[in-house]
C-alpha cells in the first residue's frame, strides 16, 4: 500500500484531529475569544448561503484567475529560459534580482498603478505564483539529459515538437510543485489585499467580523479560508496523480 495514494485522506484526518482538539480546548477555556468549534460550525452552516458563500466565491475567483495568468505566462517563459541559452542569459539576471523581493512589498506600487480594484488583487497573486513557476520549470528543463533529445533530432523533429513531446511531460511535476509553493503565500496576500477597496472576499469578511467583535464569525471565516487552501492542495495532488502516474 503506497502512502501517496492516501495522502488526501491524511490531510482530512489531520484537519479532523485539529478540530477535535479545538473543541476540547474551547469547552475547557470558556472564553469568547476562543469559542468551541461546535458553535463555529453552526454559524458556518447557518450563514454560508447568506454571506460566507458569496465571500468565498469572490476569493476563489481571484485565486483561480491569478493561477491561470501565472501558469499561462510562467510555463512558456520557464521553458524558453531553460531550453534556449540566449533567453536564459537575458532573463536569469532579471529573475535573480526580482525573485528575492518580498512580493507584498510590491502592493503599494501595484495599488498606485492600478488602483484598489480587482486587477490589483489578481496581480498580486499572479506575481507570487509566477516566479516559482518560472524558476522551477527553467531548472527542470535544464536537468533533462541531452541524450533524451537525440532520437527526436535524428527523426527531424523541430523545436515545437521537442517541447511538446519531451519537455512538457518532463516539467509537469515542477509546475505542480510551484503551485504548492505559491498557493499558501498567495492566500495570505489575498487576505491582506481584500481589506482594500472591496466589500467581498474572505479577508474582508474576517477583518469585518473581528472589528465587530464577532469572534464566532471571525473564526468561521478563518476555517473557510483554511478549507479553501486545503481543497486547492488536494486538487493539485489529485491532478498530479492523474498527469504524472510515473511518480507513484
Amino acid at each position: 500500500m503506497k502512502g501517496n495514494e492516501y495522502r488526501e485522506i491524511y490531510y482530512i484526518y489531520m484537519f479532523i484531529l485539529i478540530i477535535g482538539l479545538w473543541q476540547m480546548i474551547g469547552m475547557l477555556v470558556h472564553n469568547p475569544i476562543f469559542p468551541p468549534i461546535w458553535d463555529i460550525s453552526i454559524n458556518i452552516f447557518e450563514n454560508f448561503h447568506k454571506k460566507l458563500g458569496i465571500h468565498l466565491l469572490w476569493s476563489l475567483r481571484r485565486i483561480v484567475l491569478g493561477i491561470l495568468f501565472a501558469v499561462t505566462l510562467g510555463v512558456p517563459l520557464g521553458i524558453f529560459t531553460g531550453y534556449f541559452k540566449k533567453v536564459d542569459l537575458f532573463f536569469s539576471p532579471i529573475l535573480y534580482f526580482t525573485y528575492p523581493v518580498p512580493k507584498i512589498a510590491l502592493l503599494p506600487i501595484v495599488m498606485l498603478l492600478f488602483g484598489l480594484g480587482e486587477f490589483t488583487k489578481i496581480t498580486m497573486i499572479f506575481f507570487i505564483i509566477l516566479f516559482p513557476i518560472v524558476i522551477n520549470v527553467r531548472d527542470e528543463v535544464k536537468n533533462i539529459p541531452k541524450e533524451v533529445f537525440y532520437p527526436m533530432y535524428s527523426l527531424g523533429a523541430n523545436q515545437f515538437q521537442m517541447i511538446k513531446e519531451i519537455i512538457l511531460p518532463g516539467i509537469l511535476p515542477a509546475i505542480l510543485t510551484s503551485l504548492r509553493l505559491g498557493i499558501g503565500t498567495a492566500i495570505s496576500v489575498l487576505f491582506f489585499t481584500e481589506n482594500f477597496g472591496t466589500e467581498y472576499g474572505m479577508g474582508y469578511f474576517i477583518m469585518d467580523a473581528w472589528m465587530r467583535i464577532n469572534y464566532i464569525s471571525m473564526y468561521s471565516g478563518i476555517i473557510i479560508l483554511s478549507l479553501l487552501g486545503l481543497t486547492i492542495f488536494i486538487m493539485i495532488d489529485i491532478l498530479e496523480n492523474i498527469l504524472c502516474p510515473w511518480k507513484e
